[in-house]
């Protein structure tokens, strides 16, 4: 047979081969995980395949020895390449999906340690919701922050009861002022958001006036935080009002500062 006829062949076998290859390196298997891994799909033996059906053309069409080892040399070398690269899976690579912060704290959920924090709420690197004085209760749900450091304090985040103050009422009246509703408003928003935890609200007058009259508005001034609350949001069932009236004064009753200071309202937890 002639040697360019032997090229033309071999040539013809190499396009067939290295297509079919090709092709079967780049369509999606449908089959068995053998089908998609068959040996004769990978780029090496593609490449081989290539290198060979080239050397062999190289050879068949050189005109003398010479030309016959050159053009083995050059058919197999370009044989190789082509075979190797018409293998190579081209395929689209799927895209790994982004990563997750179902909370939306802004830490993915592999990495967050406190799921489910609300939102909104500043939290650290590992997710969990920031505690600046160190206490065990978080900001978003500490009555009393900037706790000493080492500190024993109740569900509140406070040392002992908290005295709510400039939570005032209208004279000789359980009414609240407008002020004081600005204040409980934040009260009500840590309260909201610290579920898990049952309140006392105590009323306490300075000693103007009958320890009976002093006791009942104690009571209904606790009662009325206790209402403004509940309309925030707050479940009444966790809250609980005593009135103290005069009988648990925190200062002396003889002076006008004093006396302001025995009218407060405190706020603990229920245990």
């Amino acid at each position: 047979m002639k040697k360019s006829t032997t090229g033309l062949l071999l040539g013809s076998a190499l396009v067939v081969g290295l297509s079919g290859c090709a092709s079967s390196a780049s369509q999606p298997s449908s089959g068995t995980a053998a089908s998609a891994d068959a040996w004769y799909q990978h780029p090496f033996f593609c490449g081989l395949a290539g290198g060979l059906i080239g050397g062999g053309i190289g050879y068949a069409a050189g005109n003398d020895s010479d030309d016959e080892d050159t053009g083995a040399a050059l058919g197999s070398t370009a044989g190789a390449a082509m075979g190797a690269v018409l293998c190579a899976d081209n395929s689209p690579k799927p895209v790994p999906p982004a990563p997750r912060d179902t909370d939306g704290d802004g830490v993915n959920d592999a990495n967050d340690q406190c799921p489910g924090t609300p939102a909104g709420v500043a939290v650290n690197a590992v997710g969990c919701p920031l505690d600046s004085d160190g206490d065990g209760v978080a900001d978003y749900q500490d009555q009393c922050p900037g706790t000493p450091a080492g500190a024993e304090v109740n569900a509140l985040g406070c040392v002992q009861d908290l005295v709510l103050r400039d939570v005032n009422f209208e004279f000789d009246s359980a009414t609240l002022t407008m002020g004081a509703e600005q204040i409980l408003d934040g009260v009500a928003e840590k309260l909201r958001a610290n579920r898990n935890v049952r309140v006392r609200i105590e009323g306490h007058t300075d000693s103007l006036g009958s320890e009976a009259y002093n006791l009942d508005l104690s009571q209904r001034r606790a009662e009325s935080v206790a209402d403004y609350l509940g309309r925030q949001g707050v479940d009444m069932e966790r809250m609980r009002t005593i009135g103290y009236g005069e009988s648990q004064p925190v200062a002396t009753n003889d002076t006008d500062a004093g006396r302001a200071m025995n009218r407060r309202v405190e706020l603990g937890e229920w245990e």
